[in-house]
């Protein structure tokens, strides 16, 4: 996806209207159109990056620095319990814009978001197997 053809990247330039919650030079928060909760934020870094991989270290920091202090202002406006901080890198894992994004979710106890979640165990070896693949490929 181009720059050009990016939902988010026209949020940014002011294109298309968002109901903003904060902005500064690095990112731009606003609440989800689509929401699992009331207050469902999105965080996205004003420059265009796909996944989480594809941005910068350094940038990526810089963003990170900045959910902290705008998850704890939704958590707090929303009087929640507590919050999930997501970030879906590719359609596999339910990425629908092509443009790195975090999800600050609030929750409150029973509200029946993400009632379970899917772990198992692994099988006998597979655990060191899969640990040594990763380690291949830092």
């Amino acid at each position: 996806m181009s720059v050009d053809d990016c939902v988010f990247c026209k949020m940014v330039a002011g294109q298309i209207p968002v109901t903003k919650i904060y902005e500064d030079e690095v990112v731009l928060a606003f609440l989800d159109i689509g929401p699992v909760s009331d207050g469902h934020t999105l965080v996205i870094p004003r420059q265009h990056f796909e996944k989480l991989h594809d941005c910068p270290a350094e940038l990526l920091g810089q963003v990170g620095s900045r959910l902290g202090k705008i998850a704890r202002a939704v958590a707090a406006a929303m009087s929640s319990d507590g919050y999930n901080l997501l970030c879906n890198n590719g359609r596999a894992a339910g990425q629908l814009v092509e443009h790195l994004h975090f999800h600050i979710i609030p929750r409150n106890t029973g509200d029946g978001v993400f009632d379970r979640w899917p772990s198992y165990k692994y099988q006998q070896g597979k655990i060191e197997a899969i640990a040594a693949g990763i380690r291949e490929n830092l």
